[in-house]
């Protein structure tokens, strides 16, 4: 029989000191980011009651790692950034005026949700403006996202845009049912065509109808796919959509973003989620989003405070596994010195500690030989760990 004990459980994974040395400097550059726009960091606790995920249907339950408290109450490990925000935004900061700006970078857990890269266990980091609506406060949070990314070493990056607003004035434009809105939705996600043409055939849509709809799997890219689709609508919230995606493209040219953008109107994202803007971030070599973020209105009113709200998550573990597989090198730390001492010698042993004092206040890091090395097998332990510098104290006190 086999013993687990020895192993880490199925979607989570032991990091090296030198990938963690990575991930630390990246945190500090994702809060440099953040705190820098104007976002408090707060810190919400690694378990939450699993209704603030399930009763407002945020997530499905399945998705959850549950387990009960002494109570019997069922309780679940923290599944994303967004939710537990929007439950602190609602309730500690009930009183407080909007717009908010908060900010998290903390460890997520997701049931059987691994692969590819992907984790049950992995940290993200994210921002939350909460209070605002407008393109002027989409792009802010899209700005952020491509920034963070970029901060941490990210450097093929590609943000798919989409707005769910067109989707939903599109099919309400054709007069299509829930059913076969919902049937659509599932195959444009799939890329699938030959289901939407089947339902447009069924719901009795002409071939120029039929066409517009498949052009949401098949056309992406700037400006120009925004006009391409423009001539064909009609509804005025579908209209309104593109608009705002056109300023949104402008206001990312003035960042000097643009470049990173493509236009995708068949990203439409969660029906009870996303309510407007809608965007995705990827880089090479992980064939999952590492960046998923937009507007979601209609969540902060299921904790009992109504608010507009966008925002995004950047998967940190994710992005690092990306630039390794990029073959980026992570720089293993080391030492810069290390002191031992003669323990045959009285005071040799203070005159050492002194040193190793003295020492850190020059160097990033000093060890102090505990183990009683001699002066050669010090020099051969620096030697070996690749350590600049090693130094033996063999003077003692005066008598």
């Amino acid at each position: 029989m086999s013993n687990n004990k020895f192993y880490t459980p199925d979607g989570f994974t032991d990091q090296l000191p030198e990938i963690c040395a990575f991930k630390r400097e990246a945190e500090g550059k994702l809060r440099g980011v953040f705190a820098g726009a104007g976002y408090k960091e707060i810190e919400t606790p690694g378990v939450e009651y699993c209704d603030i995920y399930t009763s407002t249907d945020l997530v499905k339950a399945e998705d959850l790692f549950k387990f009960c408290d002494q109570k019997g109450r069922l309780l679940c490990a923290r599944y994303d950034g967004t939710v537990p925000a929007v439950r602190f935004a609602a309730n500690l900061y009930k009183d407080e005026p909007l717009p908010l700006r908060l900010f998290y970078i903390e460890n997520m857990y997701r049931f059987n949700q691994m692969g590819g890269g992907k984790q049950s266990g992995f940290t993200q980091g994210g921002v939350e403006f909460m209070g605002a609506c407008g393109t002027e406060a989409d792009s802010e949070v899209l700005a952020l996202a491509i920034e963070s990314a970029l901060s941490i070493g990210i450097k093929d990056l590609q943000i798919s845009l989409g707005q769910v607003r067109f989707f939903e004035g599109l099919t309400d434009q054709f007069g299509l049912t829930d059913e076969a809105r919902d049937a659509i939705r599932t195959a444009i996600q799939q890329k699938d065509s030959v289901t939407i043409e089947n339902t447009a055939r069924e719901a009795g849509l002409n071939a120029q109808d039929t066409e517009t709809l498949l052009m949401l799997i098949e056309y992406q890219g700037g400006a120009e796919v925004i006009d391409q689709f423009r001539s064909r609508v009609k509804d005025s919230s579908a209209l309104s959509a593109l608009d705002d995606l056109k300023e949104i493209l402008e206001i990312m040219d003035e960042y000097g973003y643009l470049k990173y953008i493509t236009v995708d109107l068949g990203l439409i994202g969660s029906e009870d989620y996303y309510t407007g803007v809608i965007f995705k971030g990827y880089t090479y070599e992980v064939g999952f989003p590492i960046i998923g973020g937009g507007r979601y209105d209609n969540v902060a009113e299921k904790f009992g405070r109504k608010m507009e709200a966008v925002g995004f998550s950047l998967s940190l573990t994710l992005a690092i596994t990306a630039l390794m597989r990029q073959g980026l090198e992570f720089t293993k730390e080391q030492a810069s010195a290390i002191v031992g001492y003669d323990r045959n010698i009285k005071g040799a042993r203070a005159k050492a500690i002194a040193l190793a004092r003295a020492l850190r206040e020059e160097y990033t890091s000093v060890i102090l030989d505990s183990c009683g090395m001699t002066e050669e097998e010090l020099d051969q332990y620096s030697d070996l760990n690749n350590i600049p510098a090693s130094f033996f104290v063999n003077e003692g006190d005066e008598e």
